[in-house]
């Protein structure tokens, strides 16, 4: 990783927004069924959310500004990209997980389930 991407992720954590801040209080320490998950990390050119390697899943919050047409067709774009590594990207919008953290993290665990038995993804 370069010390630009370095330093962007560090910065992303340090100005987390209130939705990044919520969920990650859910997924840090292994506290979601026993899976890992880094916060801000980057694979490639791109830093995600939440990543959680042993599951190859992607966990991207999206707030008001992903409804954009140009910022939506970057989101499909980055989506397929990781996809194309092997990676499953799911979304939600961060006034879901504001008002429904328990359904959020229900989907979460839904997706570790159907993506644990696979083989982690070298990205």
């Amino acid at each position: 990783m370069s010390k630009n991407m370095r330093d962007r992720s560090r910065q992303l954590r340090r100005k987390a927004t209130d939705a990044e801040a919520r969920l990650w209080s859910h997924l840090r320490a292994r506290q979601l069924s026993g899976f890992k998950f880094r916060r801000q990390h980057a694979i490639g050119s791109y830093i995600v959310d939440f990543y959680c390697h042993e599951a190859g899943l992607v966990v991207e919050l999206d707030g008001g500004g992903h409804a954009e047409e140009l910022q939506g067709q970057y989101d499909l774009e980055r989506s397929q990209w990781l996809e194309s590594r092997g990676l499953r990207v799911i979304r939600f919008w961060n006034n879901e997980v504001l008002g429904n953290i328990e359904g959020v993290v229900e989907q979460i665990l839904s997706a570790l389930g159907s993506t644990a038995s696979r083989k982690p993804p070298s990205p």
